[in-house]
């Protein structure tokens, strides 16, 4: 009964602050007047868990134990958000005839499926250095919208999925969540040496070092800024050229040497390329799934005979005054020229202190594994403690699974100094703030299709960079809507959603012409011709 009056109470206050007006001395918007309607909320849904937790102790105490398979969960959100909010407050939208062309014309692009789906082979002569910046250290936008993150704070709950949740339009980044991927790969000249170590051991440390400099890059600013939801159907290309006299090597190995029978054109790719001095990465990712969200990314470099392929399906949570994205998926890295496959998991991301200056820190554990070899890596993202404790610690250990004996040990911190302790008894220090980051290459806006990553996005980040927060979030609401039209005319006429690049196989997503498969196909017509 008490319960039921305090929610009772509590309704009543927010229902009173809600018809306070918008202007005058005292608003709906007044920031102490969103703090306690966010605090009360916030309090009433723990009280509801804690009282929840009570009665399944109380009814184990009369049973005597809990019965098999429960589950203390949280509880269901009391307030619906199926309302949108533009910045905080209901939109309304002026009439078609109104809007500007750019939003009209997000709006009447063509059913994607509708559209060629056939993949497109980028050449990457059309790509040229990126010269885009954006460096995402405005903190100020955070402080001045600090009501608009209270008035959406007050309906969300403790463990709640942020899915379907419109975010406000200020805290995006000016890039698609593809393009973050795609910056993961922003030391194209570790991930090719990868393949130059000259034993399993060595190869599987490189591949370690590789992993744990990548995330830096993939972070634009200290900021804790979201990318765009990519769009179903959305797709994101780009390339590297890394100087071959820039990888590094292993003295005595041979590896970058191949033997007569190796300088077979594998694919059309590698045609005119045995003699250039540079090598080509190459990058593509599609958005393979809108529920749940899905994306699938894959990497090559032909000369060097080496792939990665990996799916990610990202779960965001609501955990109070942060917000915790579990990246769900895996990825698997193909050395072809030692039939070695590495298999990897990618770890939690966290954005801290979302009512003040939000930052990012990495948490969880996460494993690479490569059956062949029998080495193994176990890798700790640390979250900062309560009290004291550094941030952005990183521990972890590459062993031999056979003999369980561990061959590295690094520790440091992923966006600034890692150290790598060997058998030997060396050490290595990498600072990742000092390593040169090559540019990404990527086709001009003109050159791209309707649905790759920039050009569908274009409108959004021209907006976002001149600051009108008003423009940036009409033309999102433009493609947001439009994604669900098409959604509900495919559910409407039963027609499955068509991927262009990506290819469903058991749980995860494989590129549709990866290297293996091209490699084997060109040994076996060897094979035949002999």
């Amino acid at each position: 009964q008490m319960m039921s009056q305090a929610e009772g109470q509590q309704r009543d206050l927010i229902r009173s602050i809600e018809c306070l007006p918008v202007s005058g001395h005292l608003t709906s918007l007044d920031q102490d007047l969103l703090m306690l309607k966010a605090t009360s909320m916030a309090t009433m849904n723990c009280l509801n868990d804690c009282f929840h937790i009570l009665q399944l102790q109380h009814a184990s105490q009369q049973k005597g134990s809990l019965p098999a398979g429960t589950t203390i969960s949280w509880l269901e959100p009391k307030i619906s958000l199926a309302n949108h909010f533009k910045n905080g407050a209901a939109q309304n939208f002026p009439a078609e005839i109104n809007k500007p062309a750019s939003v009209r014309e997000e709006q009447s692009i063509a059913e994607p499926c509708q559209l060629t789906r056939e993949p497109e082979e980028i050449n990457p002569d059309e790509e040229l250095e990126d010269i885009c910046d954006d460096k995402e250290d405005d903190l100020g936008a955070v402080e001045e919208q600090r009501s608009v993150i209270l008035h959406l704070l007050s309906q969300l709950k403790l463990g709640m999925d942020l899915t379907r949740v419109v975010l406000p339009t200020f805290i995006l980044e000016k890039r698609s969540l593809l393009e973050m991927y795609a910056d993961f790969m922003s030391h194209p000249d570790l991930f090719i040496a990868i393949t130059n170590g000259a034993t399993p051991e060595e190869r599987m440390i490189r591949f370690v070092e590789y992993y744990l400099t990548s995330f830096h890059e993939g972070r634009k600013g200290a900021i804790a800024k979201k990318p765009y939801n990519p769009i179903i159907g959305e797709t994101f290309h780009c390339s590297w050229r890394m100087p071959k006299s820039d990888v590094a090597t292993d003295t005595g190995s041979n590896f970058s040497a191949h033997s007569p029978s190796e300088q077979v054109t594998l694919s059309k790719d590698l045609e005119g390329q045995t003699d250039l001095d540079y090598y080509t990465v190459k990058f593509v990712a599609e958005q393979v799934s809108h529920h749940p969200p899905v994306s699938g990314f894959y990497a090559e470099c032909v000369e060097r005979k080496m792939c990665v392929n990996a799916h990610v399906w990202t779960k965001s949570k609501f955990l109070g005054m942060s917000i915790g994205v579990t990246m769900v998926g895996e990825g698997l890295l193909n050395l072809l020229e030692h039939g070695e496959e590495y298999t990897f998991s990618l770890p939690c991301a966290y954005a801290r202190s979302i009512l003040t200056v939000p930052w990012v820190e990495l948490g969880g554990k996460v494993n690479i594994n490569c059956a062949k070899t029998g080495y193994s890596a176990s890798i700790n993202f640390h979250t900062k403690p309560f009290y004291g404790g550094k941030l952005h610690r990183v521990t972890g250990e590459v062993k031999q699974n056979t003999t369980n004996t561990v061959v590295c040990r690094v520790q440091g911190e992923w966006n600034s100094v890692l150290e790598f302790t060997y058998s030997n008894g060396e050490t290595k220090y990498v600072d990742l703030t000092k390593l040169s980051v090559t540019r990404k290459r990527v086709r001009p806006l003109e050159k791209q299709g309707p649905f790759e990553s920039r050009r569908l996005w274009q409108h959004v980040t021209e907006s976002l960079r001149d600051g009108d927060i008003d423009k940036a979030t009409e033309h999102k609401r433009a493609l947001e809507e439009r994604q669900r039209n098409e959604e509900r005319l495919r559910a409407e006429t039963e027609t499955p959603w068509c991927t262009k690049y990506f290819l469903k196989e058991g749980d995860g997503w494989v590129y549709h012409k990866p290297l293996w498969k091209t490699v084997s196909a060109v040994q076996t017509q060897q094979t035949d011709t002999n």
